[in-house]
């Protein structure tokens, strides 16, 4: 075959091996770009596979330098070979011969390891001999293989606990939150997060999520029972017995101060058909025995109508807990008030001034939210460190979140391998493995030249030996 076929084919055979790094010519094949280059109009997974990168070239040059020193020896044992066998034939002596079977099978395997590497990446000589190509025509496979072993020998329950335990994530994590420096860090990247989070979210939405479940809440509870209760309590101690001076007082005092509108409203309801003097009698008469009333009231612990009040509250503690329709009546008021507006926007208004208050306390480095999560931190660090209960159920904790992602999600990981191997360009894929690999495998080839000429000669020295 001469050297112009030989480059057709790719530099399948061991001289066109090396006219090009990695049989990359300096002209594209079809379907193909030259290195430093994606492929055109091609829009893959993995596309950093799909290009050669500068340190991709410095492996190329490499694999090349291997290749000519491979493909030299092959020559080198040929040429030897040719001169044995010209001085065998030219009477030079025995030798020749045990040097001509040295040379011989360093050819036979120079050209055996030279096909078997370059059925790795192509078809030797352009040739489709079966089995060969292997990774441009296995590509696909390979990757479901890649993923399937990863998912099975690295993606597995034991394998996570087993790593895990021997971690020691509860004690290791605890002995570094309980230094002060770690400790502000922490605190400082929560803080952070605390306020991203509260930017992130709405207050039209907060406030709708809020002001639901404040209504949910509401309308599940009756709460007419636990007023009964509290106000039966309330009563039993005495303690609304200072509302009731406190209303007293003021009454007193309010009607001091307005008198003159008290006996104008007595008298404003008189009949029209009473003299005046007798309305203004009467509304004097009705505001002098008002007053008197409230003084005595004011004044006197033990007035009847203190007893009264009592005995009407406890009455009324007693309807709010077992009475039907007073329970009834309480809740169609609960139901009225949340539905009013002002209740609304009260509710709403909540949000805001709570998150106000967070987001003032996160960014305060003196705080008092921050100190206590700073505080909390170092002594859950100092307790994780020393704690083994601690330790065990944190380092279970862990485990068992892993495990979860792992056996949940495993099909998703490794179908990410399976998925991005298929998406590589077979031909652009098997150029760079063999970039990063193939100097070492042309090694293969110089180590089948010279085992194979060690075995020749030591094959053909036996046969001499037995007198074949």
């Amino acid at each position: 075959m001469d050297s112009a076929k030989a480059d057709q084919t790719d530099g399948a055979g061991p001289e066109g091996q090396h006219a090009r790094p990695g049989g990359v010519a300096n002209r594209t094949m079809p379907g193909q770009t030259a290195p430093g280059r994606t492929m055109p109009g091609r829009t893959v997974p993995g596309r950093a596979m799909n290009s050669f990168s500068p340190a991709d070239e410095e492996k190329f040059r490499g694999v090349r330098r291997m290749k000519l020193t491979a493909t030299g020896m092959l020559l080198f044992v040929a040429l030897v070979y040719v001169l044995a066998k010209w001085a065998g034939n030219s009477g030079a002596g025995a030798w020749t011969g045990y040097v001509a079977a040295a040379a011989e099978a360093g050819m036979v395997g120079a050209l055996a390891d030279w096909f078997a590497v370059t059925a790795l990446f192509r078809h030797p000589l352009g040739i489709p001999i079966p089995h060969t190509a292997i990774i441009p025509t296995k590509k696909d496979q390979l990757g479901v293989s890649l993923g399937e072993f990863v998912g099975e020998n690295f993606l597995s329950r034991d394998v996570v606990r087993q790593r895990l335990r021997s971690v020691g994530i509860g004690s290791r994590l605890g002995a570094w939150l309980a230094l002060p420096e770690h400790a502000d860090r922490v605190t400082a990247e929560l803080a952070t997060a605390l306020r991203g989070a509260l930017a992130v979210l709405r207050d039209s939405d907060v406030q709708a999520v809020v002001g639901e479940a404040i209504n949910r809440r509401a309308d599940a509870q009756e709460i007419a029972p636990g007023i009964g209760k509290m106000l039966e309590k309330v009563v039993a101690d005495g303690g609304h017995r200072r509302v009731v001076d406190l209303v007293c007082v003021r009454a007193h005092d309010w009607l001091v101060l307005h008198n003159d509108q008290v006996m104008d409203a007595v008298q404003g309801g008189a009949p029209g058909w009473t003299p005046r003097f007798v309305d203004k009698r009467v509304g004097e008469r009705v505001y002098k025995e008002l007053l008197r009333f409230i003084t005595e009231m004011r004044d006197m612990p033990a007035h009847p109508a203190r007893g009264a009040l009592d005995r009407f509250l406890t009455d009324f503690a007693g309807d709010l807990q077992s009475d039907t329709d007073t329970r009834a009546r309480v809740e169609h008021l609960k139901r009225e008030v949340l539905g009013r507006g002002e209740v609304q926007d009260l509710i709403a208004s909540a949000w805001a001034s709570v998150r106000q208050m967070i987001v003032s306390a996160a960014e305060d480095e003196r705080s008092e939210l921050r100190l206590r999560v700073r505080a909390s931190l170092l002594s859950l660090g100092a307790r994780m460190a020393t704690d083994p209960k601690l330790q065990a159920k944190v380092d279970g904790w862990v485990e068992g979140a892993a495990v979860y992602v792992v056996t949940t999600y495993r099909d998703e990981i490794t179908s990410l391998i399976t998925d991005t191997v298929a998406g590589w360009d077979a031909e652009h894929t098997s150029k760079k493995i063999e970039a990063h690999i193939g100097r070492d495998l042309q090694f293969i080839r110089i180590n089948g030249t010279v085992v194979g000429s060690l075995a020749g000669l030591l094959i053909y020295t036996v046969s001499r030996a037995l007198g074949a």
